[in-house]
């Protein structure tokens, strides 16, 4: 396997040509220059590439761009920082319009030899505007394991979007830092027992049709597998099934709240029982198929980090969905059959009982211990779990984003009352929270009361929202968390300094949302204790907007949390 450990640069390239050419590319084309150095080096010395040089960008654009339409396959196109990739542009347009797989690489200077008047630098950033399929830029190049897992995949991602959804160009903008020659830094070189065949094994098709393309998937049940269900993900109970894999169901998605069928182990609780390294390490999986991308929990995703799963995932479009950069097949949902090997198998029903312990235990614990919680005061997580006792089946309930959507996610159990959840978790932000929740609410066919579940922040952020309130055909019942600031930077290292923290992270704005809601002629009420919320919930109005307001103490919340988490990362919590 041709990598090379000479220094950071060498190893980086050598991995990203090693997977393009896994990834079915044969043919590179180069054109000379400093800051490409090491992708010249890299492609020069791959013995299954091809690298062709040619001396003028133009001609060379052009040269690659007939390999790909001759070929069919994916050629990779390389130049220096500058005016040389300006050059590219006319055949990268002809590509896209004639449909060609060209997968431009141009080098770049770091970002801190930009916009200072360094020598052959320009802004190369979406320098194709939307003549391409996909742009990246590639991280500055580090040689540590979760970096390179990161290259590789994004390389083969990128190879892959120039034939999928349909054949075109795509652009990675790649930086380097000096040295640009191979000059040896003993750092790369610490890597070359952990970088071996099995680093790339899930990779590649031979340069068949890209893995989203197969239409027929086969699943075994005889390895340790889990189906993880990310948020608005349904359908795959007959998946676990036939495997007999558990589901860890993100709380946003439909397959926590719904009924579970015979024998399909259901766990809303993996981010408490993960938090136990003997159980995480016990109930690590072979396999992991995701449906609707990543959930919120970061104690999931670190620990399919830590123990680098094979990982399918099934997703509705032809964007990069995997932030974990694992060993990483992606399919395109509506494409795709899967197919299961007969029967259970002794290992697979083992496993499965262990989650199912697993899930008992950590339920029941955090059950007991909101219990515990729910008399003395108001608090966030209780006010979470007890909307999810107390809700009418199949309520709409929209969850917004930063800290209620992490509560949600943890202590919100599985049920079978059909809730349907809604959320903005695209790009994660809170504006425009409260008008999505009032589109949600608005005449729906159902006629169900909706409601949506808010921290102070999210919804002083969309407060013109209100004005939208006189054209609601339904009712919007609004759960605000008032605790007087953004309560999910006080689980952030940088909640350790203040000041400047109080006044820059938190962002108190010491609001009275009795006069504000007044001020729009939305009903208001100050929730004084968990039986009055449970009846105002119970029974949700058939129109208009309302706000149930619970002020609770950011800070002690933020130690309740932990205290109700530090349980699971005791060795004294262990599922029978």
């Amino acid at each position: 396997m041709p990598l090379d450990f000479r220094n950071t640069n060498s190893l980086w390239c050598s991995v990203l040509a090693e997977t393009l050419r896994r990834c079915g590319v044969t043919h590179a084309v180069v054109s000379p220059g400093s800051r490409s150095t090491p992708l010249v080096f890299a492609f020069a010395n791959h013995p299954e590439i091809e690298a062709i040089p040619v001396l003028d960008e133009r001609s060379a654009g052009f040269f690659a761009l007939g390999l790909a339409k001759q070929t069919g396959r994916p050629v990779a196109l390389a130049c220096t920082s500058g005016t040389a990739a300006a050059n590219f542009f006319p055949a990268i347009i002809e590509a896209q319009e004639s449909g060609a797989p060209l997968l431009v690489i141009t080098a770049d200077r770091p970002p801190e030899m930009r916009e200072c008047s360094s020598g052959q630098t320009i802004d190369q950033q979406k320098l194709y505007g939307a003549h391409v399929n996909w742009h990246h830029e590639l991280a500055t190049p580090e040689a540590t394991l979760e970096r390179l897992r990161y290259l590789r995949q994004t390389a083969a991602f990128a190879c892959e979007r120039t034939t999928m959804p349909e054949r075109g160009p795509v652009h990675l903008n790649a930086p380097f830092r000096d040295p640009l020659h191979p000059a040896e830094d003993g750092i790369a070189e610490k890597l070359r027992g952990h970088i071996t065949a099995d680093f790339f094994a899930h990779v590649g098709n031979g340069g068949q049709s890209p893995s989203w393309l197969a239409s027929r998937v086969t699943l075994s049940a005889a390895v340790r597998g889990v189906i993880i269900a990310g948020p608005g993900a349904d359908g795959f109970d007959e998946v676990a099934a036939q495997t007999g894999w558990p589901i860890l169901a993100d709380a946003l998605s439909k397959m926590r709240h719904g009924s579970a069928g015979a024998g399909i182990v259901r766990v809303s609780a993996y981010d408490a029982i993960l938090r136990n390294e003997t159980l995480a390490r016990r109930l690590a999986p072979e396999f992991v198929l995701c449906v609707g991308g990543w959930p919120t929990s970061k104690v999931l995703r670190a620990w399919l980090e830590k123990h680098q799963p094979e990982i399918l995932m099934i997703a509705p479009s032809t964007r990069n969905r995997d932030a974990l950069h694992g060993r990483t097949r992606s399919l395109m949902g509506a494409s795709t059959e899967l197919a299961f090997t007969a029967g259970q198998h002794p290992q697979s029903d083992a496993y499965r009982a262990a989650w199912q312990n697993a899930e008992a235990a950590a339920r029941a614990a955090l059950d007991k211990n909101l219990a515990a919680i729910a008399g003395p005061g108001l608090s966030e997580p209780c006010a979470t779990w007890l909307l999810a006792q107390n809700l009418p089946a199949r309520t709409p309930v929209f969850v917004a984003n930063s800290m209620p959507v992490r509560d949600v996610e943890c202590f919100w159990p599985a049920t079978d009352l059909a809730f349907q959840f809604f959320f903005n978790r695209g790009a994660n932000g809170i504006d425009g929270t409260l008008s999505t929740a009032l589109g949600i609410a608005h005449a729906r066919a159902d006629n169900l009361p909706a409601v949506l579940l808010t921290g102070d922040l999210s919804l002083l952020h969309d407060t013109n929202g209100f004005l939208v309130a006189k054209h609601l055909r339904g009712s919007l019942t609004i759960v605000l968390i008032n605790n007087n600031g953004g309560g999910i930077f006080e689980h952030l290292p940088v909640a350790k300094f203040d000041p400047p923290f109080e006044d820059y992270f938190a962002t108190p704005q010491n609001i009275d949302f009795a006069r504000l809601c007044a001020t729009y002629g939305v009903e208001h009420t100050l929730v004084q204790d968990w039986a009055q919320f449970a009846k105002l919930v119970s029974a949700l109005p058939a129109s208009g907007v309302r706000v149930l307001e619970i002020r609770t103490d950011r800070k002690r919340d933020t130690a309740r949390r932990k205290e109700l988490l530090s349980v699971f990362c005791s060795a004294d919590f262990h599922p029978a």
